[in-house]
C-alpha cells in the first residue's frame, strides 16, 4: 500500500504544561498504542514522528483553525502560532516573521514549503512574496509550524523556522464547488474547484480563486488595493503496488500599488521620482514528486520543481527606466530522500538537493544579463529509540553555495518520556543564512548616485546556535494539552544594509555583518477541548532581543554606523519582535446547526523597519457559518468581521502630529463581508 506524504495519520495537536500532570494516569503498558492517538508531524526531521519525539517544537494548524479564524489572507492565518508576527496587505509587501528580525521587503529566514515546494524567490530578496503564493485557503489540509531553527532538514533559508503547508488530497474534494464573498472595502471574492477520478488510477483537483479589495483607507500621499488571481492543479496517481506520483502545476498574479504624491504648495501632486503605478507580480510553477514504497519501513522519494517569479513596476523619469522590484527569478530545483528502519530502535532519512537560481534585473543587475547561484546540499537525520521513556534525534547537513561557500548545520536533542502524560525535550542547533543574490553581486545607481553596492569582500554569513527546551504533554482525561519552549538564540554577524561611506555618493548601501544579537524567551500554546461542541486554543509569547554591534562594522570610516543611524538601527533590531504577544481562538457550535468562532490578538509594539514603528493593539475577530445540506446540494453561508473593535495600527503608526495633513499612518478598519459556498 502507497503511503502518501500529505496523508499521513493526523490528529489535533496535543501537548504541554511544567511538569505536573493534569491527567495523573499511571504509565500504560504499551506506549506505542497510548502515544499512537498524537499528532503525526513529519516537517521537523522528514521523519513521520510523534510530537513527543520530535527534536523541535511544531504547532499544528488543521483546516478546522482556518476556516474558524476568518483569514482571508494566508499570512493572517499565522497570528495564532507563538512566536509569529504578521500585519495585513497594503502598500507594503505583506510579512509574516518569526522572533522578529523581518527587516527587509520579504521575509527571509523562515522557509515556506508548499508540498515540498520552497516559496523562496531569487526575485524578491531571497524572501517569500505573500502576494503570491499558489495556494488558496480552501485547498490547505493543515499547516505544520516548525518553531525555531531547521536548517538541518530545509537549508539556510529555514533559519529561523520552517512553515510546512500541505494541501488536501485530490480523492478528497469530488465533485463542483463555488464560493463567493462580498463586503466593505470592495471586497470581492470568486473562486470555484473541481475534482473527480483518472480512470481507476487517481485523481485530482482544479481551482480557481480570485480576491479583490480596496485595502486599506486612502491617505494623502499614497493609495491602496489589493487583486490576486489563483489557478492550480493538482493530480496523485498511481502507477503500481509500490509507485505513485503526484503532479502539479499552476500560477497566482497579485497586483498591489506602488508610489506615493507630495505636497506642493499646499496641494497633493503626482510625485515624478516615484508617481503612483500598479506593481504587478506573478509565480508560475510545476512539480512532480515520484515515491516508491520498498518496504513499511523504508521508502524513497525524487521531487523536481520548477518555479519563475516575475515582477514590474516601471516607470520613466528624466529619460531614466525605472523598474526596481522588476525583472524575473528563475528557480530549477531536484532532491532526493530515502528513510529507513536501520533496527528496531533507529530510524534515519537521508538525502540531497540541487538547486539553480537565475536571476536577470537591469535594476539591481544592470548589464550583467542573467546571474547564477547553484546551491547543492546532503542531510541526514537519525531517530533513537533505545527504550520507551527516551528517544534521541540527531541530524546534520552540509550545504554548499557558489556566491556564499560552504556550511555545515548539525542538531541534537533528547526527549525525556517522563509519564504518557509529560515529555520533556533539550536540544541543540547551529544554523547558517546567507544573504541574497543582489546582496552579492547587486550594483544600483542612477544619477550619478550609487543606491547599493554588493561588497562580497565585506559579506559574512549569519549564524545561529539555539539552546532549547520544551516540555510537552497531554491530559486526555482532561481533553487538555499544552505545549512550552524556552530558548536562547544567538546570532552572529546579522546583515544590514548600511551606507558604506557618507561622503561618497559612488559608494551607496552594502550589506554587511553588524551585530551580534541574543533573543531569549518562552513561548506556550493551550489547547483545551471541555465539551465536543467546544473548543479553544491559547497562545503566548514573552521575549527579549539584545544587540551588540561588532568591532568591524564600529571600524568602518564615513559609514552610517558612526553616526546617529546606528541607535536608530540597535533599536530596530531590539524592538522587532514585541515583548509580548497573545492570541487566542474559540470554535463554538451552536443549536441550529450554527457554527461561531472568534479569535483575539493582544501585541506589544515593535518596529517592522527603521520608519515603521506598530502600536500595541488588540484586535477581535468574529465568524458565524451556517453549514447545510438539502439532497446533493450542500454548501456554507457565513459572515466573518475582522477588527470588530475597530481601528488600530498594525504596520505604521500614524504621525502623532493631529495637525500634519499627511500622517502616511497604515489605520486597519473594521471589514466585514458575507461569503457563500455550494457544494454539487
Amino acid at each position: 500500500m502507497i503511503t502518501k506524504a500529505g496523508n499521513l495519520p493526523y490528529v489535533s495537536l496535543a501537548i504541554v504544561l511544567t511538569g505536573v500532570s493534569m491527567g495523573g494516569n499511571a504509565w500504560a503498558a504499551d506506549e506505542d498504542a497510548y502515544f499512537s492517538e498524537l499528532p503525526i508531524v513529519a516537517s521537523v526531521s522528514r521523519l513521520p514522528q510523534r510530537l513527543a519525539d520530535a527534536p523541535a517544537a511544531v504547532t499544528v494548524v488543521d483546516r478546522d483553525m482556518i476556516k474558524a479564524s476568518g483569514a482571508r489572507d494566508l499570512n493572517d492565518i499565522f497570528r495564532l502560532v507563538p512566536g509569529f508576527q504578521t500585519y495585513p496587505n497594503n502598500t507594503e509587501s505583506a510579512r509574516a516573521t518569526y522572533h522578529g528580525m523581518g527587516d527587509g521587503d520579504y521575509s527571509s529566514r523562515v522557509q515556506v514549503l508548499i508540498d515540498g515546494r520552497s516559496m523562496y524567490s531569487p526575485l524578491f530578496g531571497g524572501g517569500v512574496n505573500w502576494a503570491t503564493l499558489p495556494v488558496a485557503l480552501e485547498d490547505i489540509e493543515r499547516i505544520e509550524v516548525v518553531r525555531g531553527t531547521n536548517a538541518v532538514s530545509y537549508g539556510s533559508n529555514a533559519f529561523l523556522g520552517v512553515i510546512n503547508i500541505v494541501t488536501v488530497d485530490p480523492a478528497l474534494t469530488r465533485g463542483f464547488s463555488v464560493s463567493s464573498s462580498y463586503g466593505n472595502q470592495n471586497v470581492r471574492d470568486y473562486g470555484f474547484r473541481v475534482g473527480g477520478k483518472i480512470g481507476e488510477v487517481g485523481d485530482f483537483r482544479f481551482t480557481y480563486k480570485q480576491l479583490n479589495d480596496d485595502g486599506l483607507t486612502d491617505r494623502y500621499d499614497w493609495i491602496d488595493s489589493y487583486f490576486s488571481r489563483l489557478f492550480d492543479f493538482r493530480a496523485d496517481v498511481v502507477l503500481s503496488e509500490r509507485d505513485s506520483l503526484q503532479l502539479s502545476m499552476g500560477r497566482a498574479d497579485g497586483i498591489i500599488q506602488n508610489g506615493r504624491n507630495k505636497l506642493v504648495g499646499g496641494l497633493w501632486q503626482q510625485n515624478p521620482e516615484n508617481p503612483m503605478r500598479q506593481m504587478r507580480q506573478s509565480d508560475s510553477y510545476a512539480q512532480v514528486i515520484w515515491r516508491r514504497v520498498f518496504s513499511a519501513d523504508s521508502d524513497f522519494q525524487f521531487r523536481y520543481s520548477y518555479v519563475v517569479d516575475r515582477s514590474d513596476d516601471a516607470f520613466t523619469f528624466s529619460n531614466l527606466h525605472i523598474n526596481q522590484s522588476g525583472d524575473e527569478g528563475v528557480r530549477h530545483e531536484i532532491e532526493v530522500q530515502h528513510s529507513l528502519k536501520i533496527d528496531k530502535a533507529v530510524r534515519m532519512v537521508w538525502g540531497g538537493g540541487w538547486r539553480e537560481d537565475a536571476m536577470r534585473s537591469e535594476w539591481s543587475l544592470p548589464g550583467m544579463g542573467e546571474v547564477n547561484r547553484s546551491i547543492g546540499r546532503v542531510f541526514g537525520n537519525l531517530e533513537w529509540r533505545p527504550a520507551h521513556w527516551f528517544t534521541g534525534n540527531a541530524g546534520l547537513a552540509l550545504e554548499d553555495d557558489s556566491l556564499a561557500g560552504m556550511h555545515v548545520s548539525p542538531r541534537v536533542s533528547s526527549n525525556f518520556h517522563l509519564t504518557p502524560e509529560n515529555t520533556l525535550r533539550l536540544g541543540y542547533s547551529r544554523a547558517y543564512h546567507t544573504g541574497s543574490t543582489v546582496d552579492y553581486r547587486g550594483q544600483q545607481r542612477a544619477f550619478g548616485v550609487s543606491f547599493f553596492s554588493a561588497r562580497p569582500d565585506l559579506m559574512a554569513t549569519e549564524g545561529l546556535d539555539t539552546l532549547e527546551a520544551g516540555y510537552l504533554g497531554d491530559w486526555r482525561d482532561w481533553r487538555a494539552s499544552l505545549d512550552v519552549r524556552v530558548f536562547s538564540e544567538r546570532i552572529r554577524n546579522r546583515l544590514y544594509k548600511i551606507d558604506m561611506d557618507t561622503t561618497n555618493p559612488l559608494v551607496g548601501l552594502s550589506t554587511v555583518p553588524i551585530q551580534s544579537v541574543e533573543i531569549q524567551g518562552v513561548e506556550y500554546q493551550f489547547k483545551w477541548q471541555p465539551f465536543d461542541t467546544t473548543r479553544l486554543v491559547f497562545t503566548q509569547t514573552l521575549a527579549n532581543l539584545s544587540s551588540d554591534y561588532l568591532s568591524s562594522a564600529l571600524a568602518l570610516n564615513n559609514s552610517t554606523l558612526t553616526t546617529t543611524k546606528a541607535v536608530q538601527i540597535r533599536e530596530l533590531t531590539e524592538r522587532s519582535m514585541p515583548a509580548r504577544s497573545t492570541s487566542a481562538l474559540l470554535i463554538q457550535k451552536l443549536p441550529l446547526g450554527l457554527e461561531f468562532s472568534t479569535a483575539g490578538y493582544w501585541q506589544e509594539s515593535m518596529k517592522w523597519s527603521t520608519n515603521t514603528t506598530a502600536q500595541r493593539y488588540r484586535r477581535f475577530d468574529v465568524r458565524l457559518g451556517y453549514p447545510f445540506r438539502s439532497g446533493s446540494l450542500a454548501g456554507e453561508i457565513a459572515l466573518t468581521v475582522q477588527s470588530l473593535n475597530g481601528a488600530h495600527n498594525e504596520y505604521k503608526a500614524p504621525n502623532p502630529d493631529d495637525t500634519n495633513p499627511n500622517p502616511d499612518g497604515r489605520i486597519v478598519e473594521r471589514r466585514q463581508w458575507v461569503s457563500l459556498r455550494l457544494d454539487f
